[in-house]
This record gives structure tokens, C-alpha cells and sequence, in this order.
């Protein structure tokens, strides 16, 4: 099972597949939708709602405020019930269409007569049975509710309420279903708090006042439907509208998804699952017809006011608690919900968050997740971010404009916050890839490239091509001279003769790297490297000689330092001398080997003539030996002097060989065009078998050669002169010399 989801891995991507189960996780965590993402979804509504509330239209919805002035004025709540008679008569009087309270009137009014009259002990009986004998107050309000439209409220309480004066069940609407049961989807009581039989048997409605908030305390949803006491029970503000447009009944349409709209009066009310009615909220301070119920019971008010108008009788006095927080208002009175949800109504702007938003919104983080994942290895870190941004202005445009025109609410921002925590782990582990990426490639070159150079590799990995690549590369092979005799003299001490080794093989590597030259591997004694791989290297004949140069000075220091110490302790010293080869051509770079054990190397004809021309340097008596394309390239900025035309053991082809004598410096010397002038006369004599005329150039060449380390080039060359002339080579001689030692 794990090798096949290492290979599923392999082929599909490791990091797609930890997108795909980041997807899958965050589809899930949706469809679980804990408290915590609920919270967050309505949060984006609220802003919704802050950023384009509903615009207030004239409605014939007006409020009676039970205010702090009104309190002031009357007294405190509860008023008696005449004075509230009295202010029902008053709304009738003027026209309003129907009244609602959102109080209950839950016990008797103790400012009844009757009660008055057991209260004053001091009365005479005379006095006590004239109030006993005059109508309570609840009956004188009974009466008023009787000649009017009033639906009173009634509260959903967590367990059931024992009122005794209730022997009959409440008079409701009747209340209808189409589609599945929606008992199981409606909020639920445990009981209910009711009002005096009297006055719900007057009133021509119930209606609960109930609003349930939600878990941050903030109100936006009002239930259309309850069940409390195993009875199906309106809000207050659906019995207003049911008695308002004298509808008999309500119907409940519902799925097995929940409820999806009540129908009251012929309107039908789009709600969420549960029957809750989503209100469409403006700023509730901007409501011109909060009436003080003063200027009603005082007479003062403009009849206007409440003409034609569904009346809802409710407080916004801080000291009666009950005070709401909304999506626009962190403090707004309760009766303004049930006020703002009718508006809603009538206005038919509404908010609709239908069942099969989940299922739009779990396509959409589907869609773009998956989206995602088959973009960025292709598109890239800033491409996917570029057209991932675009989709996010889409997707929360069309939230917005399906919010705007159609009252829509469809969370965009919870898939956009899953693709985006999807983006930085795919970006995060693609970046954490490319990083193991670069300490692979600084694990592997960190030993034979100079720090700098792969830093460079390291970013630009691209750059690398792994497997074989063929490209022009300056090749060179150094060795140090007679270390046998010197490894000889450490034959008691190898320990010493490591220590030395690394003592000579680590500035001589420094010097390679510092050139940007690439250490290939070390041979005993020996270095092999090469440039312009594995990164380009424009000037890569240039930087094998600087570095070649540089090599012999630092071995020269070497050698001051072991002389001293030599002489210190007063045992032979033994220099270390080198010979160096340098060849250009095409070669193949790439790594080498077999898959258990591999090499970055290169492979080539070139290769092999560097290492050949290292070999030759020792019999021409010379440092350091070019091939001819390394000379052709840096003739005119470093000292070189033509050596010979060689064949060397293993080729067939000749190659003209140089000696790199010095840097820019030494051309410009006169001592040196004078030897080039003399060197080229020479070997132009011996090409032609004129032994005099070229013994003649070696003299010439003998005065300025010991200041360039090619004294001992011409003493060779003299001796081969001497044997020429003694075996004349024949008039088809083509001035070749045939190497027949590595």
C-alpha cells in the first residue's frame, strides 16, 4: 500500500496530492461547519449588509415607543391596563390597521378596583364593595382588544410553564405543510409564557416575540414558525400579517433538505432551513415614525402618523432590557426586529440563503482548489497568484452583485480562504523542495566549486543539466612533480604526508575555485577541473589560465613556508614542483556512473589531450602546457610561446602546443617580444631542417628565457636539433614530433 502511494506521489506530484487532501479536509471541515465557521459566514453576511443596507421605502409600519419620556410622563412599566385600553382606542381611532404588542400581559393588573379595594385596609365596606363592583382592568382592556385588529405576544420558554388560569389550548392560526415534516427543522420550546385567557381569547392573533440570536449574540434571522407546548406557533410579526391581509391560515412548504418558505396571505417568505426569516436590516434610527406613546394618550400626535398603518407597541427605554444587537446596530430595541422583518416583507427584499447554497459553495472550493492544483506546477508561483487574484475578484464580485440585485447570500470567502491556504502550501512546499533542491546541488559541488559559484548553481538550478550535456569546456589536469621521492620520505610518517597533501592540494584548489573553476577529482597527488560547467562561463579559457597562474604562486608559497620549516629543524628540503595542462573543446558534462554510486564529471577527446599536454610539460620543460584553442583564445592577453607540433600517444592528429609563461603583464614586456620573435624564428628554422638557423635562434632565445622558466625548453630542443641532424628526418619530414610517453 505505501510503495503504491510513493509511486501515485511520484507521478501525480507530492505536492499536488497534499493540495488535493488540504481540499478534502477543508470540504469536509464545510460540510461539517462547526460554530466556529458558522460564526465566520455570517460575520462576511454582516458585512454585506454594512457596506449596502436596505433601503428604507415608505412602509405602512409604524412603532408606539413605550420610551423613557412616555415613562416619564405616565409612569413606570406596567401602566394599567385602562391606560393601555386607553392607547388601542386612541391607534383605532386613527386609523391603524392593526396592533401588535411586543409585552405580554401575563398576570392581572393590580391596579385593578378589586385590587385596589383588598389593598386599603382603611376603606369602608361601602367603598370596598363599590370597587369590587366595577369592571377590572384587564376586562375593560379585554373589551378594547374585542372591537379592534390586536395580536398579542408570547414568549418560547426553555421548559414547560404551569399557567393555571389556562384550561384551554391557545387560539392560532392554523398552520399548514407541503413537503416533508418540518417539525424536525423548526426551533423549538420547552414550553410558553402566555398571556391572561382573557385577553388572548379578545385578541384576534398570537404571535411569539421571541427572537433567537445567534451564538455572538447578534440578531439577523427571526423564526417565522416555533413549536412550543407541541404546538405550532407564528411570530408576531407573520400574525400581524395575517390578520392585516385577513388570511385564515399558514403553509410551511419543506424538503428534505428543511424548509425552504412560509405562505402568509398569499405572499410566500423565502427562509433558511429552519424556518428562520433572514431581515433585511437598515439603520434603525433613520425610522421616521418612532411615536412616543405620550403624544398618542395625550392627544398631541398627528393622526396621520398611524393611519393605515400596522402599529407594533414596544420599548426602547434602556431600563426594560430589551435591547438587540444587529449586523448594523450594536444596540437596537427588540420591536424594531419584529418592524424591520415586515418591511422586509413587504418590500420583498429579501434575503435568501437557499438549501442548495452549501452545495454551490462546496462546488466552487472544489472547483477552484482543483483549478489550482493543475495550474501552479505549469503557471507557477506569481502566474497561479495572478490568475487565482482574477478568479478571487470574480467569485467575490458575483457574491457581491448576487447580494446587491437578488438579496443572495453565498459565502465566497471561506473557498477563497481554502484555495488561498492551499496556494501557500503548494508555494511553501514547492519552495521547501527547491530548497532541499539547493543543498542537494550544495552537497554535491560544494566540494569542488568555489562558494559563490554555488550559490549560483544553487538558484538557478535550471541551469544544471543532469544526465549529459555536450558544450565547449576549457579542461585541466595538474600534477605535482617527483612526489614519489618526496611521498619516500614520509614512509615512517603517512600521517605527515597527508598533512602535506592537503597542505598544497587546498590553496591550489582555492585558486581553481576562485576562477570559477569546478573541481572534478582529486588523483593522489593530482587535480583534475574544467569550466563553464555547470554553469556558463563566457570567458572560461581566460579564468583556466589566471587560475593556472595563480596555482604555481601559491605552490611557491608553499614552498618558501616548508623551506623555513626545513631549515628549522634542520632536515632536506624537497620542493614540490607541477606541471599543468589546459586543453579546449567540445566535451560531455553530466553525472556519471550507475545509480548506486555518481559522479559530476566530463568526458571527451578534449579531456584526454589536457591530460596528455599535463604529462608532455615535463619532457618540454615547461609549467604549464595549452592546446591550441586555449592559446588562440588568450594570445593577446596572456604571455604564450608556440612549443611544438605534437602528436601525443593515442591520437592521430597533431596538435600545435603553447607554454603559458605569463599574465597581460609580461607581454608588454620588450624581454618577451623579443624571445616570441626568437622562439617563432626557431621553430620556423627547425620546421625547415635548418639546424644552423635555429641553433642560432636558441641562442638568442638562451638570453631572456631564464627570466620566463623556459631555459631548459631550449636545452631540449638543442639536444633534439643534434639527433635530427645526425638521423636527417627526409625531404618529406612534416616538423611533427611524435610523443611516445604520456
Amino acid at each position: 500500500m505505501l510503495n503504491k502511494l510513493a509511486k501515485m506521489a511520484t507521478r501525480f506530484g507530492a505536492s499536488r496530492l497534499i493540495a488535493l487532501a488540504i481540499l478534502g479536509l477543508f470540504l469536509a471541515l464545510r460540510v461539517a461547519d462547526p460554530a466556529v465557521l458558522q460564526s465566520f459566514r455570517l460575520r462576511v453576511f454582516d458585512f454585506y449588509q454594512a457596506m449596502k443596507p436596505r433601503e428604507r421605502t415608505p412602509q405602512p409600519v409604524a412603532i408606539v415607543d413605550l420610551d423613557e419620556a412616555s415613562l416619564d410622563a405616565i409612569g413606570q412599566w406596567p401602566w394599567p391596563r385602562t391606560v393601555v385600553a386607553d392607547l388601542v382606542s386612541k391607534i383605532h381611532r386613527a386609523g391603524g390597521l392593526a396592533v401588535a404588542f411586543d409585552v405580554i400581559f401575563a398576570e392581572p393588573d393590580r391596579m385593578s378596583p378589586a385590587s385596589i379595594a383588598a389593598s386599603l385596609k382603611w376603606l369602608t365596606p361601602e367603598a370596598r364593595k363599590e370597587l369590587a363592583a366595577l369592571p377590572s382592568n384587564d376586562d375593560v382592556l379585554s373589551m378594547v382588544f374585542q372591537r379592534n385588529n390586536v395580536i398579542v405576544g408570547e414568549a418560547g420558554m426553555p421548559s414547560e410553564t404551569h399557567q393555571a388560569a389556562h384550561d384551554k389550548p391557545p387560539k392560532q392560526a392554523q398552520i399548514a405543510m407541503k413537503g416533508s415534516n418540518a417539525a424536525s427543522f423548526l426551533p423549538q420550546f420547552g414550553g410558553i409564557l402566555r398571556n391572561l385567557p382573557s385577553l388572548e381569547n379578545s385578541a384576534k392573533g398570537e404571535g411569539v416575540i421571541t427572537i433567537l440570536p445567534e451564538r455572538d449574540a447578534i440578531i439577523r434571522r427571526v423564526p417565522s414558525v416555533v413549536i412550543a407546548g407541541n404546538v405550532y406557533r407564528p411570530s408576531l410579526g407573520l400574525e400581524m400579517l395575517r390578520i392585516a391581509t385577513g388570511g385564515q391560515a399558514m403553509l410551511i412548504k419543506a424538503d428534505n433538505a428543511g424548509v425552504n418558505s412560509v405562505v402568509v396571505g398569499g405572499v410566500d417568505i423565502p427562509t433558511d432551513g429552519n424556518g428562520r426569516i433572514w431581515v433585511h436590516f437598515t439603520k434603525f434610527n433613520s425610522r421616521p415614525d418612532y411615536i412616543p406613546a405620550k403624544v398618542i394618550l395625550d392627544g398631541t400626535v398627528d393622526p396621520k402618523r398611524l393611519q393605515n398603518k400596522l402599529i407594533f407597541i414596544g420599548t426602547s427605554a434602556t431600563g426594560l432590557l430589551d435591547i438587540k444587537t444587529t449586523p448594523l446596530d450594536p444596540a437596537m430595541p427588540g420591536v424594531e426586529v419584529h418592524a424591520q422583518l415586515i418591511e422586509t416583507i413587504l418590500s420583498k427584499s429579501y434575503l435568501t440563503r437557499p438549501n442548495y447554497a452549501l452545495g454551490a459553495e462546496v462546488s466552487l472550493m472544489a472547483a477552484m482548489g482543483l483549478f489550482l492544483v493543475l495550474l501552479l506546477p505549469y503557471a507557477g508561483a506569481l502566474g497561479s497568484l495572478a490568475v487565482g487574484g482574477l478568479l478571487s475578484v470574480v467569485a467575490v464580485g458575483g457574491s457581491w452583485y448576487l447580494y446587491t440585485q437578488y438579496g443572495f447570500l453565498l459565502d465566497v470567502i471561506y473557498p477563497l480562504g481554502a484555495s488561498m491556504v492551499m496556494f501557500v502550501t503548494l508555494v511553501f512546499y514547492n519552495y521547501y523542495q527547491e530548497e532541499k533542491q539547493r543543498q542537494r546541488i550544495r552537497g554535491a559541488f560544494q566540494q569542488y566549486l568555489s562558494p559563490d559559484l554555488v550559490e549560483q548553481l544553487a538558484k538557478n538550478s535550471e541551469s544544471l543539466v543532469l544526465g549529459g550535456e555536450s558544450r565547449e569546456m576549457t579542461i585541466m589536469f595538474s600534477d605535482v612533480r617527483g612526489f614519489t621521492t618526496i611521498s619516500e620520505s614520509f614512509k615512517a610518517d603517512p600521517q605527515g604526508l597527508t598533512s602535506l597533501m592537503n597542505r598544497f592540494l587546498t590553496p591550489l584548489s582555492n585558486a581553481i575555485m576562485e576562477k570559477k573553476g569546478t573541481i572534478d577529482k582529486y588523483m593522489g597527488d593530482a587535480i583534475m577541473a574544467f569550466w563553464n560547467a555547470p554553469l556558463d562561463h563566457p570567458n572560461h579559457c581566460r579564468a583556466s589560465c589566471l587560475a593556472a597562474l595563480d596555482m604555481l604562486v601559491r605552490l611557491e608559497g608553499v614552498n618558501a613556508e616548508r623551506k623555513l620549516e626545513a631549515e628549522a629543524q634542520g632536515i632536506e628540503f624537497l620542493p614540490l614542483n607541477m606541471g599543468i595542462g589546459l586543453n579546449t573543446g567540445l566535451c560531455v558534462v553530466g553525472n556519471m556512473g550507475s545509480d548506486a554510486r555518481f559522479d559530476y564529471s566530463v568526458l571527451g577527446d578534449s579531456v584526454n589531450l589536457a591530460s596528455r599536454l599535463e604529462g608532455q610539460s615535463k619532457n618540454y620543460g615547461v609549467r604549464t602546457i595549452l592546446g591550441e584553442t586555449t592559446a588562440i583564445a588568450v594570445r593577446d592577453e596572456f604571455a604564450v610561446i608556440e612549443l611544438d607540433l605534437i602528436r601525443v600517444k593515442g591520437k592521430l592528429q597533431p596538435e600545435r602546443i603553447y607554454a603559458l609563461v605569463g599574465a597581460d603583464a609580461v607581454t608588454q614586456q620588450d624581454t618577451f617580444k623579443q624571445l616570441r620573435s626568437a622562439n617563432d624564428a626557431m621553430l620556423a628554422a627547425y620546421r625547415a631542417q635548418d639546424w644552423n638557423g635555429a641553433r642560432a635562434a636558441i641562442e638568442t632565445c638562451l638570453q631572456h628565457a631564464g627570466a620566463y622558466g623556459v631555459a631548459e625548453f631550449y636545452a631540449i630542443y638543442g639536444k633534439r636539433i643534434d639527433d635530427l641532424e645526425a638521423n636527417p628526418p627526409g625531404p618529406d619530414w612534416d616538423g611533427v614530433f611524435v610523443a611516445t610517453s604520456k
